[in-house]
């Protein structure tokens, strides 16, 4: 199972779930965006732009290595699902692919890994959006955590939970959740840190399908994958 497909989606709920404000002015650091992120009111973050801000080898502590993962590889012919709790819908709108998801201009998807820890990696997601759009979408993901914590569908029964996190150093809010699956008799759980900073949201997710809670994702990794989003 890859959870970063469904995980990045689900950052992006806030725009199934009819939450999302209407962006700010843009701002002079908008106004003043480089190359390729496009400029003036309106800048266009592109896929190489958005690829250029996701961290690399060479920026991780020795042992760590990066693979760019491509789009397009997840399943979309699977029929939508139905949550027993209303409130909960948007999460499944969001972690169904035939459902889709709008809203980031572009998405940079990253399998980060460790030697020597087998199968276990963090997978982290960089969705860069219009100007206001990105805390939008941060601020209805807070509503769905703290409208949805346990439903059913016809895929088995699934908990969210918001875990108590501090806004690390780089990102302007944080917010971490757990969402576990129990399908067929198998617990898997995910963990995720949603973070932004200014228009672009970076996900880190860990996955755990041996039933103990997935672990936080690596703060050294967090800690660099932000340091070069503040940087641009």
């Amino acid at each position: 199972m890859r959870p970063l497909p469904a995980l990045a989606a689900l950052a992006a709920l806030a725009l199934a779930a009819g939450c999302a404000t209407a962006p700010p002015a843009p701002s002079a650091d908008t106004a003043a965006a480089p190359p390729g992120f496009g400029t003036g009111a309106t800048p266009e973050y592109d896929a190489a732009a958005v690829r250029a801000l996701a961290v690399t080898d060479a920026e991780l502590a020795p042992g760590w290595h990066v693979t760019l993962m491509q789009p397009g590889q997840h399943d979309i012919s699977s029929p939508p699902e139905t949550a027993d709790v209303p409130a909960c819908q948007p999460v499944l709108d969001a972690l169904t692919p035939s459902k889709g998801a709008a809203g980031p201009l572009a998405e940079a998807d990253l399998d980060i890994a460790r030697a020597g820890d087998g199968p276990a990696s963090l997978y982290t997601a960089i969705l860069a959006f219009r100007p206001g759009r990105a805390a939008a979408v941060h601020t209805g993901l807070d509503r769905v955590l703290d409208h949805c914590r346990a439903f059913g569908s016809t895929a088995g029964r699934h908990r969210l939970a918001r875990v108590d996190t501090p806004t690390p150093e780089g990102a302007d809010a944080a917010t971490a959740f757990t969402l576990t699956d129990e399908t067929g008799g198998t617990t898997i759980a995910q963990r995720a840190l949603v973070a932004r900073s200014g228009d672009v949201l970076a996900v880190f997710t860990t996955l755990d399908a041996t039933g103990r809670p997935a672990p936080e994702p690596d703060r050294g990794v967090v800690r660099a994958q932000l340091a070069k989003l503040k940087a641009r």
